[in-house]
């Protein structure tokens, strides 16, 4: 007996019309995928970890190293993480006859971060040469699970007097 695998397909249009008939108020996530950039405007500098400390805390670990806090900022619009170098110290002056060899990047950099609505930024520290930036997923009362009570319109209670 031969069995064949699955055959898998890319992602269509007529897919996600499909699964938006059967999803209610995705359209703020949908809107942000179709805009996702395909590669990052950096490149890949500077590099970064992301962290799982537990089901709701991650850290954004980027190595910057030859930066101090005063040359990063950090900056958060519409669920967007913006992280970049500040002022003068992206630019290199390689002319500079100090260096015999320069293998530390010095360069401006810019990078982004697109957070689901249920994330906040609960801080950023510099140490060592390491941007953490702390971020937690919140679950409001009301997104957490509970049972909803179904009634009887036809019922009457009798209240007590």
């Amino acid at each position: 007996m031969v069995t064949s695998l699955a055959h898998h397909s890319n992602f269509t249009a007529g897919d996600l019309e499909r699964f938006m008939g059967l999803s209610i108020g995705f359209d703020s996530m949908f809107n942000r995928l179709a805009n996702f950039p395909q590669q990052p405007e950096g490149g890949a500098y500077p590099p970064y970890n992301i962290r799982k400390e537990d089901d709701y805390k991650f850290v954004i670990e980027i190595a910057l190293a030859g930066f101090s806090e005063k040359d990063v900022e950090v900056e958060l619009t519409e669920n967007v993480l913006h992280i970049r170098s500040l002022g003068e110290k992206g630019k290199q002056n390689l002319d500079t006859p100090d260096y015999v060899h320069r293998g530390i990047a010095n360069r401006s950099f810019s990078r982004k971060f697109t957070l689901a609505d249920d994330i906040v930024v609960r801080g950023a520290e510099f140490e060592n040469g390491l941007l953490n930036i702390t971020l937690e997923r919140v679950v409001p009362d009301e997104k957490k699970p509970r049972i909803i009570p179904i009634t009887n319109p036809n019922v009457i209670e009798h209240k007590k007097k």
